[in-house]
Parts: structure tokens; sequence; C-alpha cells
């Protein structure tokens, strides 16, 4: 019988992986400093009157959202699988993005209503200079935030596969570029907010030298929001496709049954099922039907490398049968229909 054992891995160290305790600090770092200035645009949104510096504020409110969520996520990852929680802790990652949506959603709504009474009633006043100095600040805190959390951490192998992994086609031995996946979401975030602190800018230059087009104020806040709202839909459809138990957007159903066809001995699978916990922790398990001359152990440990190597999967459960001619008429044996 083939030496092979169901757990490809050594056992993983307790604790946090260097990456990660890099991509804590990171997002530890950034997360002060945008709750900081978070405050510091409320509190300069309020003493200008300006609805634009509010969304942008309430922007900043969701990337605190997001990395607080990141870092208890990379906490709850420490903690081991128990028998209620077999899989363990990896998807509080995916229902902190949901809370940080709907938290994004709900100020968002409030400030487009405060715009929408300003454009019916021009009553209010816009501190310019206020406006100008709080938009200028912001900036500076986005530059801050995208250098503290635009650092490559040192590359990682495919042995422990874990949150971070992102699969790629690469050869084996090939290192993966970047590090965690939580601190490349939280930078390209970052970009947004610096794309939407600069137009904020720009409408505070803008009523800071000509105070009669005020009206700047508001209709900035209707395009900010739209963008901010608007930034939230790829994060929903990842929310809602991995509660929904969907198949990894960076997997496809064919590929992998294809692959599965190809080991050695096997004639036919079914029951095939991918899922993810996060983004980035997917998860298999299939039926191999394989010859009566074939030998089980060999071909589970040639589908189970072929699976673990070329799609990064977290982890893999599959079982072996023997092939059945009937099998080709039963039902529950037929691939999935087309979405």
């Amino acid at each position: 019988m083939a030496s092979h054992h169901c757990h490809r891995d050594p056992w993983p160290q307790p604790g946090l992986t260097p990456e990660r305790l890099q991509a804590r600090r990171q997002l530890y770092a950034a997360c002060a400093v945008c709750f900081v200035f978070m405050a510091g645009e409320v509190i300069g949104g309020y003493l200008a009157h300006s609805l634009a510096i509010m969304t942008d504020a309430a922007h900043l409110l969701a990337d605190v959202g997001s990395m607080m969520g990141s870092l208890f996520s990379l906490w709850l990852s420490t903690r081991p699988a128990t028998r209620t929680m077999t899989f363990g802790w990896h998807r509080s990652e995916t229902l902190g993005a949901l809370a940080s949506v709907v938290s994004l959603w709900m100020v968002t709504g409030i400030l487009l209503y405060l715009a929408f009474i300003r454009l019916l009633h021009s009553d209010y006043h816009i501190e310019g200079g206020a406006m100008l100095l709080t938009a200028s600040i912001a900036v500076c805190a986005n530059l801050l935030m995208a250098f503290v959390l635009h650092q490559a951490g040192p590359p990682h192998s495919h042995g422990a596969r874990g949150a971070e992994y992102a699969p790629l086609e690469e050869e084996p031995g090939d290192p993966l570029p970047l590090g965690n996946t939580s601190v490349r979401a939280a930078f390209v975030h970052v970009l947004g907010d610096l794309l939407q602190s600069l137009g904020v800018l720009a409408a505070s230059i803008l009523i800071y030298f000509k105070p009669q087009y005020k009206v700047a104020d508001p209709i900035s806040t209707f395009l900010f929001s739209i963008c901010a709202l608007g930034s939230t839909a790829p994060t929903l459809r990842d929310v809602l496709r991995i509660l929904m138990e969907g198949t990894p957007r960076s997997v496809g159903f064919e590929p992998v049954r294809d692959t599965l066809l190809s080991v050695p001995g096997v004639r036919a699978t079914h029951e095939l099922h991918l899922w993810a916990l996060t983004l980035t922790y997917h998860v298999a398990s299939a039926h191999l039907a394989i010859d009566a001359a074939a030998d089980p152990e060999t071909v589970l440990a040639e589908a189970s490398a072929r699976l673990y190597s070329r799609f990064g999967f977290s982890s893999c459960t599959l079982q072996v049968e023997q092939y059945q001619p009937e099998m080709a008429q039963c039902l529950r044996c037929q691939e999935p229909p087309q979405a």
C-alpha cells in the first residue's frame, strides 16, 4: 500500500505567521490613523457645515470598520476548530465585511437625505476656510494610510494553506506575490478614499474662493455618496457568494472536474462541491468512481495533490468508490446544470 496520509501539511504552529503578524501591525497603524482623522473630519465637517466632509468621514468610518473586521478575523483565525465550529472561525471575516457595508449604507442614506434638503432650501452657510483645512488634512491622512499599507510582505510558500492563499496558475515552487490579502484590500480601499478626498478638496477650494457656489457641497455629497455606495458592490457580491456557498470566483467547476478525471484510474466523478469560507479559503469535496484495478490510496493521493497544487484549496475531502455502470443513469451522479 502506498505510504499516504490524509494530512498533507504539518500541524500548524499556534499563533500568527510572520506574514500575518506584519499584516496585523500594518492594519493597527492604518486603523489608528484612519480613526483619528475620521474624528477630525467629523469635527471639521460640523464646524464647516459641510456635508461633503461628512460624506468623506463616513467613507473613513467604513474603512475603520473594514480594518477592525480584518484585525478581528486575524485574531479569530488563531483559534482552533471545535466540535461546534468544525471549520474554525474563518467566516467571521465575511460577516465583518457585511456589517461594514450595511453601516456605510445607513450613514450614506442619512447624508443623502440632508443633501437633498439643502438643494431644496438654500438657507445654509459653508465655512470655506474650515472646509478647506479639513479637506486638506483628509488628503494627507489618506496619503499616510496608503504609505503605511503599501509595504509588500515577504512571499509565502504553499506549505501551510490558510486565509492568505491567493490561487494562481503558477508553476510549483513559484512564490506568490505580496503579503496578506486584508492589507491589499485595505490599500485598494484607501486609494478610492484618496480620490474622493481630492474631489472634496476641489469643492472646498471652489467654495473658499467663490462662496456663492456653496451648492457644490450638496452636489459633491451626491456624487461621492454614489461612489461610496458603488464601491461596496464588489464586496457585497463576494459576501453574498460566500454566504450562499457559491463556487469561488477564481475556481471553475469544469477545470476541477477535468483535473479529477485526468487522474489515472478515475472513470467518473459526482457529488463535486466547491465553496469558500472566505475569499481565499476554498474547500472542495467529491466522489471519485475508479476502475476495479486501480489502487484507492494511490488515486486519493494523486487527486488530492493535483487539487492542492493547481487550485490552492485549503481543504479537500475525496471519497473513493468502485465504478458501477448504473452510475451513468443515476440522477444523483449527474453534473449540476449551468446557472
